[in-house]
């Protein structure tokens, strides 16, 4: 298990913390998903997990080790797969694995067995003699995670892994994903794609303005006292009615409103029937991840 216990961060002549007191307890064994606006903080915690940073304040923890004691007894225990891709674009695939197994330290029975284990897992058999820069986009991604599953990692964070794909190679990655922790990985998963971590992910924490605002299983988030009525309409919204309802403009006269109980969706069209208003369109139902996201951090994950 990984323990975030009080940590708080602050970047030199920043004007507020980027993490402030922030508390996570990720089970091993799953896929973890860690949503927010950009600036929010994430990238900040991946790195002080990663080992990129040092916290100030509050402790971090692997299987009961601190993350200092966890990587002096395995440097190999975490493993990060940034944005930006992480290889030497003039090497092929095989020359990029080959050469990050030996900075891992990993012998040459250990290098040619892991560089074989992650092309397999990658499906990048048919361009190994490839050049990095000769790839697709899809194929860059799929080295990236390949580099990444090099010396075996106890903890993968994955950066926003999906970024510039096409959605045949996003759905490979993600079932590739969903797959590690069978092998003994527990994934850290950052995504600006909200159904991504609802298709992957287990447990999940959304932060904003670095604190946690949520977390807990995806089915416990998602969880709502309130209804949610999604509705379509054929003018605006009467000003009381979406004041009453906290109502979020969708497109056009589309709008998303929130109201106790169901017993009040009667009264509610009534009055709408009342202001000249049609109705072209209603849903009812459970909350989805963008609708908690926007309920809690008030602004677009791609603010």
């Amino acid at each position: 298990m990984l323990k975030v216990d009080g940590v708080s961060y602050r970047y030199r002549d920043a004007a507020a913390p980027a993490l402030r007191d922030v508390s996570l307890s990720i089970p091993a064994g799953g896929v973890y998903g860690l949503l927010g606006p950009n600036g929010a903080g994430k990238t900040t915690l991946i790195s002080l997990l990663a080992g990129l940073l040092t916290a100030a304040d509050g402790k971090i923890s692997l299987n009961g080790q601190s993350l200092s004691e966890a990587r002096a007894a395995n440097p190999r225990a975490i493993a990060l797969v940034p944005q930006d891709y992480a290889f030497y674009p003039m090497l092929t695939v095989a020359e990029n694995l080959h050469f990050f197994a030996g900075v891992l330290s990993l012998n040459n029975h250990e290098i040619k067995a892991q560089s074989e284990d992650a092309i397999a897992f990658a499906r990048l058999e048919q361009v190994v003699g490839k050049r990095a820069e000769q790839l697709s986009g899809g194929l860059r991604r799929r080295l990236n995670l390949a580099i990444g599953l090099l010396g075996r990692p106890q903890l993968l964070l994955l950066d926003e892994p999906t970024v510039g794909v096409d959605p045949q190679s996003r759905h490979f990655l993600l079932d590739a994903i969903a797959a590690l922790p069978t092998a003994g990985t527990t994934v850290i998963y950052t995504s600006h794609y909200m159904e991504e971590v609802e298709s992957i992910c287990q447990r999940i924490a959304i932060v904003d303005q670095g604190r946690v605002l949520a977390e807990g299983s995806l089915a416990d988030i998602l969880q709502s006292p309130e209804a949610q009525l999604e509705i379509e309409l054929d003018r605006p919204l009467p000003a009381d009615i979406a004041e009453r309802c906290a109502a979020t403009p969708l497109d056009n006269f589309k709008f998303r409103l929130s109201f106790r109980s169901t017993a009040e969706l009667p009264r509610l069209l009534d009055e709408l029937a009342a202001a000249g208003c049609t109705v072209k369109r209603l849903s009812l139902g459970q909350q989805n991840l963008e609708q908690v996201f926007m309920s809690l951090t008030k602004r677009s994950l791609r603010d």
